[in-house]
């Protein structure tokens, strides 16, 4: 079966440390591996509603950028969240996807839950300060996987403020290297 990475971009600016270090890491995958990378800031969904306690429960169809994201998510066997480390989570547009994942569970006929269960959730990230900041993004993660019956591969991190600094983690920049072979 043919590997398929989705690689969601979850930062404010393009370029970022986030982002390199995700492609640096990409750039091992093995060569039958498909790549899709998708920006969240190109790709705005609404801010997510709560409707579970309305009517049966259920949520209509996804429309627009949400049915892109949808859609790329269950063509996916492999997800890869970047995102930058923004106040000690996931940033705002990453948040936003997770959140429509509420709503993709009560899509009739979708079946999204039983559908993403045994594939992949990986994580890359950028942070300022200490590796440990990171936890809380990580443990964000690591119980959407849970949650979700998927394998949770880890985070990869690297230290970086300015665009182009993760480059000087050498760390990082090592174990990207070897991320996605684990």
């Amino acid at each position: 079966m043919t590997r398929k990475f989705l690689f969601l971009l979850g930062s404010s600016r393009t370029g970022g440390n986030t982002e390199t270090l995700a492609r640096l890491a990409a750039e091992q995958l093995p060569a039958g591996a498909e790549q899709r990378w998708l920006r969240l800031s190109e790709l705005p969904v609404p801010e997510f509603e709560d409707l579970r306690h309305e009517g049966d429960g259920s949520y209509p169809a996804p429309t627009g950028h949400a049915a892109t994201l949808l859609d790329a998510t269950l063509e996916a066997t492999d997800l890869v969240i970047a995102s930058p480390l923004y106040w000690y989570s996931v940033s705002t547009s990453t948040k936003r996807y997770l959140d429509h994942w509420s709503g993709w569970l009560r899509v009739p006929g979708v079946d999204f839950r039983a559908r993403m269960t045994g594939r992949t959730l990986w994580g890359v990230t950028s942070y300022a300060s200490t590796a440990d900041k990171a936890e809380p993004l990580i443990g964000t993660l690591r119980n959407t996987a849970e949650f979700m019956g998927m394998r949770f591969a880890g985070v990869l991190l690297g230290n970086g403020t300015r665009p182009g600094q993760v480059e000087s983690d050498t760390d990082a920049t090592a174990r990207a290297k070897e991320f996605f072979t684990r």
